[in-house]
C-alpha cells in the first residue's frame, strides 16, 4: 500500500450525518466503490483495488471494543480489535480503497466473509476526507461492529485491554501485532493524526513489558 504525503492539513468542518447505505458509489464513476479501512485493512486489504488514499472520517472514534475469536483470538481467549463509535467530536484516520468493475463484487464477497461472517461487522456509509484533498470528500463503505453483535466486548480500561491483547493470538497472528501495526500506521500519517485510545493502550503495553519500544517493535513487523 503506498503511503500518501503526510503534510498537515486542517480538517474540514464536520459534515452532516448521512443515512446508511450498503453500496455508496463514486459520483465520478458509477461503477466504482470506495471502501474505508481503519483496522487491519490499512496494512492488509487482501483484495484488488484501483486506488488508495490515506485520510479520515469525522464523527467517529476508533475503539478496541470488538471481540475476535478467529483472526486475533480464539473462542476461549477472544482478542480485541477495533470498531467505530459514533462521536460528534471524533476523527478516525485510515485508508480508503477504490474498487472498480469486477473488483467491486470480488472485494465485497471477500470482505463479507472476513469482516461480517468471521468478524461480526455490519456495513455503514461514511464520508471520507482524503489527506491531500480534504475539500473533496468521498462517500465510502465502512465495516462497523455494533453492540448488537455477539462478539462485541464493549468498553474496558486501557490497561485491561492491553492485558487481553498481550494474551491473545488467532489465525492471522498475535493480537499485539495488530495493535503495533495500527500504531505504526498512525505515526506514518503525521502529527495531525491523533488517537488517544490507541496511544493509551500502547503505553499500557509498555508498562507491562519494560523493554518494549513501540516504534521499533512496530517497524520491525512491517
Amino acid at each position: 500500500m503506498k503511503q500518501e504525503s503526510t503534510a498537515q492539513k486542517a480538517p474540514p468542518a464536520s459534515p452532516p450525518p448521512s443515512p446508511p447505505a450498503q453500496h455508496p458509489r463514486d459520483d465520478s464513476d458509477p461503477q466504482a466503490l470506495w471502501i474505508f479501512g481503519y483496522g487491519s485493512l490499512v496494512w492488509r486489504p487482501d483484495f484488488a483495488y484501483s486506488d488508495s488514499r490515506v485520510g479520515f472520517v469525522r464523527g467517529y472514534s476508533r475503539r478496541f471494543w470488538q471481540g475476535d475469536t478467529f483472526h486475533r483470538g480464539s473462542d476461549k481467549m477472544p482478542g480485541r480489535v477495533v470498531t467505530l463509535l459514533e462521536d460528534h467530536e471524533g476523527c478516525t484516520w485510515g485508508v480508503a480503497y477504490q474498487v472498480q468493475g469486477e473488483q467491486v463484487s470480488e472485494a465485497l464477497k471477500y470482505l463479507n466473509v472476513r469482516e461480517a461472517v468471521l468478524g461480526g461487522y455490519d456495513t455503514k456509509e461514511v464520508t471520507f476526507y482524503p489527506q491531500d484533498t480534504p475539500d473533496q470528500p468521498l462517500k465510502a463503505l465502512a465495516y462497523v461492529a455494533t453492540p448488537q453483535n455477539p462478539g462485541y466486548l464493549g468498553p474496558a480500561p486501557e490497561e485491561a485491554i492491553a492485558t487481553q491483547i498481550l494474551a491473545c493470538r488467532g489465525f492471522s497472528g498475535h493480537n499485539l501485532e495488530y495493535l503495533l501495526r495500527l500504531a505504526d500506521f498512525m505515526q506514518l500519517c503525521g502529527p495531525q493524526a491523533q488517537d488517544e485510545h490507541l496511544e493509551a493502550i500502547v503505553d499500557a503495553v509498555g508498562t507491562m513489558l519494560p523493554c518494549f519500544c513501540p516504534t521499533e517493535q512496530a517497524l520491525a513487523l512491517v
